[in-house]
């Protein structure tokens, strides 16, 4: 009998190549083809790709095997994610070993590190002005502290993301810093003009981003004669997408950090990468060939990395980043589902679940291919009340008012709301403000004075929990949201973040709190218990998992959101009291959406109609089977 041959690592390298290539050359062709040196482009990438492959150490070669042959693994009900900056939460890299524990108490299988590569000194825009792709901050640790950390998560099972920018970086940067002293070959690799006239023209049809501290998109900069497209700040200038060289350079970073133990790369401000005169130059046609093209570079070299795309922006347009058309399942595995969370804050507010129904029943499909959302309910962000006008008028509301009441309300001036934030920024022209504040004190426990008042902020967080955990994805969970921590008012007294009321939601780990996590009997101990109780739950319902179908569905009650989850072994209604009263809905409905044993996985106990109403407590949430 003839031996069989062994499968070396160059033949695996080859088997994914020619997997991923369609996906990979067509894209690049269509952008760069045209480029002089395309030819001598393709063959550099192509040797980066193999590099990155040979270097890629043994256990993560193991664990791309692993998720190749299980690639619905981060669409499966034991993802559970935590979000958190490395020195607000352990201080350094080397703190985190010793918060492991609570991490998996929690029940976490999935970290996002707030920004953590080298930022630029001083002002770095919370860190994604970055100066150093290859480095990690130094006042969190060294690369090493990074592999060590990534090393001993990945034992428990946790998956390390981490934020890599795409648009820009800090003007401190080594190409910046080559292309401010004329070298040519640099400043190609950014968006420079000789003269102001274009950047005027291109600003016509621009978005102003942060009108109030950075207006405008150009910097000039005599001291080397030139204009930069800066769209967020004037330290932060845009790379030129145009250049073949950015994309290479772009790839070995990528590649560089997935080897450094990254599972899924955080791609930030993806919607401004390509420009195009006359318009928005935001989420153009080439974005999503370019992200398809760098996603089909990590399928090749390092299949375990998955991509994270931050587009904050409308239904139509961020649906796209997880694939639509010719990208469909070969773009983004997952995307901010900002759209959730606004609605959940917009329902809480009003007590009415309808144009929560009708966003996102009617902007969503029912599935995606190969990808799924990142739901949250809070960030390290501002909420931005992204309704459109005409959502609001479907509901015979108007949306400028609409976004003004809940700027009010989430802001705390509104007569009756029990919420207690801080305004962001005010777009003078539209009147359209942004808010910040961190989960509990939006939920109303900042403001409870009294037991009632505090139980009731305690359920709106546990219901918010339930929803993202229900909902299908990978819910993320911001540091300190599990212990119901407040607004940290002491940014104020720190000068570089005094300007920037996110802060205000950034509060440093409270460990002596977490401490007591199972013991105490306040609002901390209550939201903990309650959130780990929840995630725990949300493993071992298999109706859950991101690849099935989820409808959203009518109950005949406004303020009751409801979905329904289609597995082949049954449906989970997901019923949610957006309200602080007493609700019912009739049995007879909820089984005529499919559920036959009105057993509440959540609670993991049986569900009783009385009179053929089932009772809803205020701010219930209930899984029925």
């Amino acid at each position: 009998m003839a031996k069989a041959a062994s499968l070396t690592d160059d033949d695996v390298f080859t088997l994914r190549l020619t997997r991923s290539a369609p996906d990979l050359w067509p894209m690049l062709e269509a952008l760069y083809g045209r480029h002089p040196d395309y030819d001598g482009f393709r063959e550099k990438l192509l040797s980066a790709l193999k590099a990155g492959w040979t270097k890629r150490p043994a256990d993560l070669k193991r664990l791309d095997l692993a998720r190749d042959l299980e690639p619905d693994w981060f669409q499966r009900p034991d993802r559970a994610g935590y979000v958190f900056y490395i020195d607000r939460f352990a201080g350094t890299l080397k703190g985190v070993l010793d918060k492991l524990d609570y991490l998996e108490d929690l029940g976490i299988t999935y970290v996002h590190f707030m920004p953590c590569l080298k930022p630029r000194p001083g002002d770095s825009d919370g860190g994604y002005s970055v100066m150093d792709y290859r480095a990690i901050n130094p006042d969190y640790g060294s690369m090493e502290d990074f592999e060590e950390v990534t090393a001993a998560l990945r034992a428990r099972g946790i998956s390390v993301c981490i934020d890599l920018v795409l648009n820009h970086t800090a003007k401190e940067h080594a190409w910046a810093q080559k292309a401010a002293k004329g070298d040519a070959t640099y400043q190609d690799y950014y968006l420079m003009f000789d003269d102001p006239a274009l950047p005027r023209a291109y600003e016509r049809s621009l978005v102003e981003i942060f009108p109030d501290t950075a207006p405008g998109s150009f910097t000039e900069y005599p001291h080397f004669g030139k204009w930069v497209w800066t769209t967020f700040n004037e330290h932060q200038w845009d790379l030129n997408w145009a250049n073949p060289q950015v994309f290479l350079e772009i790839t070995e970073i990528m590649l560089f950090l997935a080897n450094k133990g990254v599972e899924v790369l955080r791609l930030d401000a993806v919607a401004f990468m390509w420009k195009r005169m006359g318009t928005r130059c935001q989420s153009e046609p080439e974005v999503h060939m370019l992200l398809q093209a760098l996603r089909a570079c990590c399928r090749i070299a390092c299949p375990a990395v998955l991509h994270l795309e931050e587009a904050i922006v409308a239904p139509a347009e961020m649906l796209p980043y997880l694939g639509r058309g010719k990208h469909d399942g070969k773009e983004g595995n997952l995307a901010y589902h900002n759209s959730l969370m606004v609605q959940f804050w917009g329902a809480l507010a009003t007590r009415d679940a309808r144009l929560m129904r009708h966003v996102l029943g009617t902007h969503f499909p029912e599935r995606l291919t190969n990808a799924t959302y990142a739901t949250y309910i809070r960030c390290h962000d501002d909420i931005g009340w992204a309704v459109t006008d005409e959502d609001a008028g479907a509901l015979h509301m108007s949306g400028g008012a609409h976004r003004a009441f809940l700027s009010n309300f989430y802001e705390g001036s509104f007569p009756g709301s029990f919420a207690k934030g801080e305004l962001f920024q005010v777009n003078e022209e539209t009147g359209d403000k942004r808010i910040s504040g961190s989960f509990a004190s939006l939920a109303g426990l900042e403001r409870a004075q009294d037991r009632g008042a505090e139980q009731l902020a305690v359920q709106r967080i546990l219901l918010g929990h339930a929803l993202i955990a229900g909902f299908g994805g990978i819910p993320l969970i911001y540091m300190g949201d599990e212990l119901a921590m407040l607004n940290d008012y002491g940014y104020r007294d720190v000068p570089e973040h005094a300007h920037d009321s996110r802060w205000v939601h950034r509060p440093k780990m409270d460990w002596h709190l977490a401490q007591f996590r199972h013991s105490d009997d306040g609002a901390a101990g209550q939201v903990f218990r309650g959130t780990k109780h929840i995630l725990a739950r949300r493993k071992a319902v298999e109706a859950i998992h991101a690849g099935h179908p989820l409808r959203i569905v009518d109950p005949g009650q406004s303020g009751v959101f409801a979905f329904v989850r289609q597995a082949p072994t049954g449906v989970m209604l997901g019923l949610f009291n957006m309200t602080e009263h007493w609700l019912h809905l009739p049995e007879t409905w909820a089984r005529a959406q499919g559920v036959t044993r009105m057993h509440d996985a959540l609670s993991d106990h049986a569900v009783e109609a009385h009179d053929g109403q089932i009772a809803l407590p205020p701010y219930a949430r209930v899984w029925l089977l």
